[in-house]
């Protein structure tokens, strides 16, 4: 077989993106002593700690243009909306539920992409994508680990979550026209710091008693090792190829959050979680095609 991108490259993609699959069970693992906000507090302060050291050590300017903040500004509420209500869909369903449907992202990203991003059009290969990955999700809602084969309320703010994600990455698209990805990366992160920290203290409390080694862990993946090293070579291997290259195997993330899930967790693991779960992961894999 002929690769796009040399062997090692294929090799950080796959690892890149199994690390990215592990992500749903450190979450979940957090949430045991970390609530929602809090958990989105401590992750991004890890994370945007790790992403000024890159940009420190690959000499990237990170304070904005007079023009970037009010972009800046949008999309770091957005992202801050989106992934407390990541964290909070979590809190409330499986892991293996979750991993899937917020694998879905790009299902709604190429449809807001088709609106928002000059040139960026919905063709027949990658709606018929967005069509398989559509049903995948359904069927995960439907059929997958929730109670009697039905979802959990925390499945539908998970897959709202997705949806909200999948127009952050579109409009970032459009921004990132015009604006280095480490700057939004970190800025978006230090925007959201101070709204989760007013929310995580005006309604959360953490629960000291359970504090402990998987709990911290699971903060420190999330921080260090997926928004601090996992954007890093992310970034390295877009920059270096194409990201419609790079991203698809974006479909090996659902795939390993399922099976990191029932391994770890030992959460069930459906029929129709499996079939959605192949469903998504064949849907990302025609939406990425060129």
């Amino acid at each position: 077989m002929r690769w796009s991108i040399p062997a090692r490259a294929v090799l950080a993609a796959v690892l890149i993106n199994i690390l990215w699959g592990g992500n749903p069970i450190a979450l979940k693992v957090a949430l045991d002593a970390f609530p929602p906000l809090w958990s989105g507090l401590l992750r991004f302060a890890l994370g945007s700690a790790c992403v000024a050291a890159w940009a420190r050590y690959a000499r990237i300017p990170l304070w904005p243009t007079p023009g970037e903040w009010p972009a800046l500004a949008g999309i770091g509420v957005l992202f801050t909306v989106q992934l407390a209500m990541m964290n909070i869909g979590f809190e409330h369903t499986s892991a293996v539920n979750g991993a899937v449907l917020i694998a879905s992202n790009p299902l709604f990203g190429v449809l807001f992409a088709h609106f928002l991003v000059p040139g960026d059009r919905l063709r027949p290969g990658r709606a018929l994508g967005a069509l398989v990955a559509f049903a995948g999700t359904g069927l995960v809602l439907t059929h997958g680990a929730g109670p009697a084969g039905g979802p959990h309320a925390g499945d539908w703010i998970v897959l709202a979550s997705a949806c909200l994600l999948g127009l952050r990455l579109a409009v970032s698209g459009r921004v990132l026209r015009g604006m280095n990805a480490v700057r939004l990366t970190f800025w978006q992160m230090v925007i959201s710091m101070p709204l989760f920290a007013a929310g995580a203290l005006a309604s959360e409390t953490v629960r000291l008693d359970r504090i402990g080694v998987a709990p911290v862990a699971g903060i420190l993946y999330q921080g260090v090792v997926i928004a601090g090293l996992a954007f890093t070579v992310n970034f390295q291997l877009i920059r270096r190829y194409t990201p419609s290259v790079v991203i698809s195997f974006n479909f090996l993330a659902p795939v390993t959050g399922v099976l990191l899930g029932a391994w770890l967790l030992g959460e069930t693991v459906t029929a129709g979680l499996v079939g959605g779960m192949l469903l998504v992961a064949i849907g990302l894999g025609l939406i990425a095609r060129r």
